[in-house]
């Protein structure tokens, strides 16, 4: 299992490690358009070749019903332990002088308001809070998600992965809101600009395309050309991770990143697995989902960082916890659940 385990991971160190090399050599704004790119054109191809091959049919219906289980989770945990958080902060500064204790009070009305409440200290901005909920909702399930399960799963479990994998864009489709909603400026917008953002989502009428062209047979010099620009995509996103790493010189939302890595690592991969020993999952079926949903922080929020410009350090410091936190944590799930 450690040499799995060791072939499935090398890849995420050799094109991080990279990134943080190059990240001295090349222009500051490279990363800001790599992920553009990636936003409009890599994540859609993914999406796109991934729903060419999924099928869904049988028990594998029921893996919809448990990714929107652990996006709605991790949305109310991620707000449950901000408000905790800033609780925590509030109480500390009333040892202050009071000339020294600004707050935010503030309401928004419309389809943000239950956001709003947790905004209470002058200095969180309303990008840190949007990266706090993408950090504990989006995971890496299209990289090293199939990454780990093309290593560690049965083959005929696989499906499960991919199906787990394509109906992660229900989730994707909620952190645009959420990340249109926060980010691109401390003001409020209307909330019908967010819904326009996620209606546009490139990568979610990529997947629909690839899932009405089953039946379409591609010549197979361009078939394989797509498969093999999947790695490309997969690449490129590690080496906009490795070049933000480079680009920190402290860690101040380190911290602040420990929560939402304790949900995403933790505490939402136990719920997932209690939910399916609910519906009758056992083995391989229960440890795809535990796995998929205990994958590390997405790269992807790393692109929608770059597009609505939010808090990339908070987000950085959430997917290296996430990756460590999953190192870890990875064969206690292959030797309980199998």
């Amino acid at each position: 299992m450690f040499d799995s385990l060791l072939r499935a991971y090398a890849p995420l160190f050799i094109w991080i490690s990279l990134g943080i090399i190059l990240f001295r050599f090349i222009p500051a704004s490279f990363s800001t358009r790599l992920g553009i790119v990636l936003y409009w054109v890599g994540v859609p191809l993914q999406s796109f070749m991934f729903g060419r091959r999924t099928e869904l049919g049988g028990e594998t219906l029921l893996i919809p019903l448990v990714v929107v289980e652990a996006s709605l989770l991790s949305m109310g945990l991620a707000l449950l332990s901000w408000w905790g958080w800033q609780k925590f902060n509030y109480y500390n500064a009333q040892e202050l002088p009071k000339q020294q204790i600004s707050l935010e009070r503030s309401l928004d009305a419309g389809a943000g308001a239950i956001f709003q409440t947790a905004l209470q200290e002058q200095h969180v901005t309303r990008s840190r809070f949007g990266s706090f909920i993408l950090a504990a909702m989006l995971g890496n399930t299209g990289f090293i998600g199939m990454t780990l399960a093309d290593v560690l799963i049965d083959p005929l479990y696989l499906d499960w992965a991919i199906i787990y994998n394509v109906s992660g864009i229900i989730t994707y489709s909620l952190a645009v809101f959420i990340a249109s909603y926060f980010g691109q400026s401390k003001t409020q917008h209307p909330w019908w600009n967010s819904l326009r953002d996620v209606l546009t989502v490139p990568s979610q009428w990529a997947f629909f395309v690839g899932l009405l062209s089953q039946n379409v047979e591609l010549p197979v010099i361009v078939e394989s050309g797509l498969q093999a620009m999947i790695w490309v995509v997969f690449a490129s996103a590690l080496l906009l991770l490795g070049l933000r790493l480079g680009s920190i010189k402290c860690w101040p939302s380190l911290e602040l990143a420990l929560i939402p890595a304790m949900l995403k690592v933790l505490v939402i991969p136990a719920m997932v697995g209690l939910t399916a020993t609910c519906l009758g999952l056992t083995g391989e079926p229960r440890l795809v989902l535990v796995m998929m949903a205990g994958v590390p922080t997405g790269l992807v929020t790393l692109i929608l960082a770059e597009v609505y410009d939010l808090d990339r350090e908070l987000l950085i410091g959430s997917i290296t916890l996430t990756l460590v936190g999953v190192l870890v944590i990875l064969p206690v799930w292959v030797t309980w659940l199998n």
